[in-house]
């Protein structure tokens, strides 16, 4: 099931071809058993993305919204969900009620290419991390792409940050995080924030993130053999629109890091969007930020939501205490 998903993602939002050699990119033997087996049997197809087809979108958007939410459920089989609307924008507190009273909680912003996924469904690393940090979990039905391209999916992230703020939440309890294009919407609406004059969140997580649509990245061409998910960097130019590729607020590897909250970048070794996370980190290093580059060797993209994986197990506690380190007080 979840070679399947991938596979569907995979010919959604890459159009790549066949499957990689395994003899010039041999499975590491040092990861788990279960790692093992997921690169040994990773496939790819070769449909071409249509994000411009709406009929298209939807039918996709259906079938893999149902395989993600399979996979939630593996991983939590009897999760729920509690609604909220804040500021105008729909979100789920994840295995949660909606809080009584402010306390530390994290906002959680989906992946999908910026063209696909739900709050409702894409939970999967939000259960393992609600679970390990014993901190709610707000996920955003933020606006996706081609119907609403950039800057839409960062408004509704900011509108919510400001709206828990004005329910009363501090901002220094409250923690960002997101996977792919998640990651990146996460950095993008903290700098919009502080642009915005705004107090900023306690900290920041970026999963795999996607945050550089020049696509200069060293990696988006020599891993495109390697990454058994994306294979190469999905097509973003329905979402980018008519912005310049190099805005700082879609492509944050350009963005003045000044007065950013402690950040945490979570990737693979074996990602096409490897070197979004080298050239983010650096980046934000050198602008002051405290930084942490967590590199996992014969990982790929997104691997924190795959069921029955210890690697995914133990970057989701690793997450965890990166947020109860910065959000709750010893």
């Amino acid at each position: 099931m979840r070679c399947l998903r991938w596979l569907l993602l995979g010919c959604l939002i890459t159009g790549a071809a066949a499957h990689a050699d395994e003899t010039a990119n041999p499975v590491p033997g040092h990861v788990s058993p279960q790692a093992q087996e997921y690169l040994a049997k990773a496939r790819l197809g070769q449909l071409p993305p249509r994000a411009y087809d709406p009929a298209y979108m939807e039918r996709m958007r259906k079938v893999l919204g149902n395989m993600f939410l399979r996979t939630a459920r593996q991983i939590d089989p009897e999760f729920v969900l509690a609604p909220q609307r804040i500021n105008g924008v729909d979100a789920f507190w994840v295995n949660r009620d909606v809080p009584e009273q402010p306390e530390p909680i994290l906002i959680y912003l989906h992946g999908g290419g910026h063209v696909l996924g739900s709050a409702q469904q894409n939970v999967a690393t939000a259960l393992r991390v609600t679970r390990e940090s014993n901190i709610p979990v707000l996920s955003v039905e933020y606006r996706l792409a081609p119907e609403h391209p950039f800057p839409a999916d960062v408004d509704d992230a900011v509108a919510v940050y400001k709206g828990l703020l004005k329910l009363g939440y501090q901002a220094s309890q409250i923690g960002i995080f997101g996977d792919s294009a998640g990651g990146g919407l996460a950095v993008s609406m903290v700098l919009a924030a502080r642009d915005q004059g705004l107090p900023l969140p306690g900290a920041v997580a970026a999963l795999s993130p996607s945050v550089d649509h020049t696509r200069q990245g060293d990696t988006r061409q020599t891993l495109v053999q390697v990454d058994p998910i994306l294979r190469s960097a999905a097509d973003s130019s329905l979402y980018v629109g008519d912005t310049p590729a190099d805005d700082p607020l879609l492509s944050p590897v350009f963005a003045d890091f000044n007065a950013f909250p402690p950040l945490l970048i979570q990737v693979g070794s074996r990602e096409v969007l490897l070197s979004d996370s080298l050239l983010l980190a650096r980046k934000a290093r050198t602008d002051g930020v405290n930084v942490v580059l967590d590199v996992w060797d014969g990982m790929w993209h997104v691997w924190q939501d795959t069921p029955d994986l210890p690697e995914a197990e133990a970057a989701c506690t690793e997450l965890a205490a990166f947020f109860r380190r910065h959000l709750i007080a010893s």
